[in-house]
């Protein structure tokens, strides 16, 4: 199965040892709203390393590279949101790896706009693409990176809300706390969990 990956990622030798996971919605209509800041930094940290997402396997876009010292598989599943879960188990089972190895970045409405949290585990929040992920995977022991959002306007629809494009000034405080989401991540590689949750729990930039 090694060897097999090797030939198929056209690597001397791939052994990822981490994997990182952007939710979002695939497609140019959602590419730059609120629902999709995982995948924006999923992007800035493909671009920070020089992995090109150019494979489309596993439910996903993705590339292997590495970063910190470490081999990680970067991952922007394009299932729609609400199944996330099917190529977060698909990348889990092809590369080996277990759930405390994979890190997810979402958005997340209850915290402000620009804030980042870090958690080693935790509940969906009521956020379907965890929701999917937590039952696709079978466990809720998996690290995360949430990225404030805010709640919509009085008598705006939820769906609405996270479905459209910041204002420009949200908007630019979304773009500082996905470079804060970035950083966090790649400290994950090097850090204890704990270390990194007290280093980037901050409020909103």
């Amino acid at each position: 199965m090694v060897r097999l990956l090797e030939r198929l990622m056209g690597k001397s030798a791939v052994h990822p040892t981490r994997l990182i996971v952007g939710l979002g919605n695939p497609g140019a209509e959602y590419a730059h709203t609120r629902h999709n800041v995982g995948f924006w930094t999923i992007d800035l940290l493909a671009k920070r390393h020089g992995i090109a997402l150019k494979t489309r396997k596993y439910h996903s876009k993705l590339g292997v590279g590495q970063i910190s010292g470490a081999t990680v598989v970067l991952a922007k599943p394009q299932t729609y949101m609400n199944l996330s879960g099917e190529a977060a188990r698909a990348l889990l089972h092809a590369y080996h790896l277990k759930p405390e190895q994979m890190l997810i970045i979402f958005d997340d409405i209850w915290l402000e706009p620009g804030a980042v949290r870090v958690r080693a585990k935790g509940s969906a929040g009521g956020h379907n693409g965890m929701k999917s992920i937590i039952g696709e995977v079978g466990t809720e022991a998996f690290p995360r990176v949430r990225i404030g959002i805010g709640q919509p306007p009085e008598g705006e629809d939820l769906a609405d809300y996270v479905l459209s494009e910041p204002s420009p000034n949200e908007r630019e405080r979304l773009l500082h706390a996905v470079q804060r989401a970035a950083d966090a991540c790649e400290a994950w590689l090097t850090d204890p969990i704990e270390q990194v949750m007290s280093r980037f729990n901050t409020s909103a930039g």
